[in-house]
């Protein structure tokens, strides 16, 4: 795929999920037993480029995987799905990164991660394909790599007048050199905590650390709340509901909205349609088992749209 026709370039994590559902989540000290088992290529960098492939767009990913069978079922995979792996490296050492998933009968997850090779994707790696980042109209970075990693990446796509969206998952606090690069943040209710300390309770507080945010340099943020999504920018204040759908897996669904709100700006849509289409793919993510298995395609999205309420309320 030539660099040139990208539309979206995404450095981030690469893993193998092993997941398992069962009637609710296990207890300190205790073990549920569970009816289903599912092992796939995950990882939220992965995840997002597959989620943008679907979605109609040209994507490349830049990830580290190991050496073994699970890296190179993540590469069959993003050939399968037409992603540029050509920035995936195989580390020679360290094993590809695996995540534990624990899925309720309401949808609801815990997980826990082992990153191996992801923590090894350095600043250089993403230097050394600096031309494949300066060639896409947006930049898509989350945090299962190093914050080091992420901020060349930022820096590169800046300098190359790409648009940069960041998925700050997983949660941490991030420096004030980084968010100021930042065009648009996606935070769930514990990442927005963790970036603001304000805890999101409802759209209130989910504004106040919109808020927070835009003050400390990020142009946009959309920030996930108990009901919805409130998109807060200089000319926008929007709440999303949640779409009426049955939740199987939220797995992923976050990996969905990023992956489908860097899409639509990538096409030139406003933040209110691309956040309007980003509620649309999570909520069908989060109806299928399994993160990456379960990513939507543009067409499913666009039906479900069809069918939902308009666009957004006034928050």
């Amino acid at each position: 795929m030539p660099v040139e026709e990208l539309d979206v370039v995404v450095v981030g994590g690469a893993n193998t999920d092993f997941l398992v559902r069962g009637p609710s989540l296990p207890k300190r000290g205790r073990s549920v037993q569970g009816d289903t088992f599912q092992q796939g290529p995950g990882g939220k960098g992965a995840n997002q480029a597959v989620a943008a492939a679907r979605l109609g767009a040209a994507v490349a990913l830049v990830a580290r995987v190991g050496p073994d069978d699970r890296g190179d079922a993540i590469l069959s995979r993003l050939s399968d799905e037409r992603v540029d792996a050509s920035a995936v490296l195989r580390d020679p050492e360290t094993e590809t990164g695996a995540v534990l998933v624990m899925v309720d009968a309401s949808g609801e997850k815990q997980t826990m991660a082992a990153l191996g090779a992801n923590r090894k994707l350095a600043s250089r790696d993403v230097v050394s394909v600096a031309k494949l980042v300066a060639n896409a109209r947006v930049a898509l970075l989350q945090l299962e790599v190093p914050v080091e990693t992420v901020e060349t990446a930022v820096r590169l796509a800046r300098a190359a007048g790409a648009r940069v969206v960041l998925d700050s998952g997983p949660p941490q606090d991030l420096g004030e050199e980084l968010l100021r690069n930042v065009h648009v943040i996606r935070a769930n209710a514990v990442e927005a905590e963790a970036l603001t300390g304000i805890e999101i309770v409802d759209r209130m507080s989910a504004a106040k650390a919109a808020a927070n945010l835009m003050r400390r340099g990020v142009q946009a943020a959309v920030i996930g709340a108990p009901g919805g999504n409130l998109l807060v920018s200089p000319d926008w204040e929007l709440w999303f509901p949640h779409l009426d759908v049955e939740v199987v897996d939220t797995t992923g669904a976050g990996d969905a909205f990023s992956a489908a709100l860097a899409v639509c700006i990538a096409n030139g849509k406003d933040l209110p349609s691309a956040t309007r289409f980003a509620n649309a793919a999570a909520a069908l993510k989060a109806t299928r088992l399994g993160a990456q298995a379960g990513l939507p395609h543009r067409e499913e999205v666009l039906r479900l749209l069809s069918r939902s309420e308009p666009a957004a309320h006034p928050a």
